[in-house]
């Protein structure tokens, strides 16, 4: 029976793997500039072309926008497995301790401050963690009188909902010729603007997240049967829940940087996941960062490709990712029942 269940795990892994690289190759070639099969192929032999502007969208445009979509939404993903099992809700996605409205209102500052759009990346990333800081903060000042995952969830929401107001403040006294355009297209999300220069440091954060919490997968697994029996294994309840907090924001906040808010993807994944393989978090979270970067990858197509004119991938995940949620939540119940 074991022997079986590894057989369909590995046999789960491998179609996702392969479906992930078809998408890839095919994201290569679709788009508003079609670029045939055989001259992908005659340039990754490292043969000549006879047109020159294909080498250039496909190293300099999409390459990098294909990427940055399966770190994107791998990132997501992953962050929002992780967050489920830790605070053992289905229903939590990444931004539930404010590091989304927080990146938001560090975009739209350096945005409104007309900062380069490298400071603006930079200013995300920091407005992220901040968020992130500070609900921790206000978590640890009243977690003494309250249960500590509800009040972290609730510091939460408050977090997230002072950042959200600062965002109108700040969409409120910008220039609506310029920058309030620029910030709301900011908001709603979108891969255009990624170049390969961006990816470095996006994968080093990365790695520094999805290290510590590949290694605590297992600690999920005890944590999920409630903190009594956690604390009788020795398991140190703090620290797990502090470095899965920190650890999953930092990548979060990283990959928002360059993507904009990108909603549905961190919600949605975790729960195809937990079909696929089950609840086991050692299996869980490696799975659920290829089926994240393979959906936003798939989202991504659509945005570029449906109509004349980009839609922003954020409005592409909220619309598409509604109908598929309902769909995994209907085979959830079932397969619960």
């Amino acid at each position: 029976m074991k022997e079986l269940k590894s057989r369909h795990t590995a046999a789960i892994y491998f179609g996702v793997i392969f479906a992930l690289f078809l998408l890839f190759v095919a994201s290569l070639l679709i788009g508003r500039y079609p670029v045939p099969l055989s001259s992908l192929l005659l340039l990754v032999q490292g043969g000549g072309n006879d047109d020159p502007a294909i080498a250039t969208v496909l190293f300099s445009i999409r390459l990098p926008r294909i990427i940055g979509a399966v770190l994107v939404g791998g990132a997501l993903s992953l962050s929002g497995s992780a967050y489920q099992g830790l605070f053992r809700n289905p229903m939590v996605s990444p931004d539930i301790l404010g590091v989304s409205s927080g990146a938001g209102f560090g975009a739209a500052l350096a945005i409104l401050l007309s900062l380069p759009v490298f400071l603006v990346q930079v200013s995300a990333f920091i407005g992220g963690l901040c968020a992130v800081l500070l609900a921790l903060t206000v978590a640890r000042s009243a977690a003494k009188r309250h249960e500590g995952i509800l009040v972290l969830v609730l510091s939460g929401i408050v977090i997230s909902a002072v950042f959200t107001a600062l965002i109108s403040l700040m969409k409120y006294v910008a220039d609506p010729e310029s920058k309030l355009p620029t910030i709301t297209y900011w908001l709603m999300g979108s891969l255009a603007d990624i170049r390969m220069s961006d990816l470095p440091a996006v994968l080093a954060f990365l790695g520094v997240g999805m290290v510590p919490l590949l290694l605590l997968s297992w600690r999920l697994n005890v944590l999920s049967f409630g903190e009594e029996d956690a604390r009788s294994l020795g398991i140190n309840i703090t620290a797990v829940r502090i470095t899965v907090i920190i650890a999953a924001s930092l990548i979060t906040a990283s990959v928002i940087s360059i993507s904009g808010l990108i909603g549905w993807i961190g919600l949605l994944v975790p729960h195809a996941a937990r079909l696929l393989v089950g609840p086991d978090h050692r299996l869980q979270l490696p799975l659920s960062f290829l089926l994240g970067g393979m959906l936003l990858l798939f989202f991504d197509a659509i945005a570029r490709t449906i109509l004349t004119i980009e839609i922003p991938i954020g409005i592409v995940t909220a619309l598409v990712g509604a109908p598929f949620f309902i769909v995994i939540l209907k085979y959830s119940s079932r397969k619960l029942l």
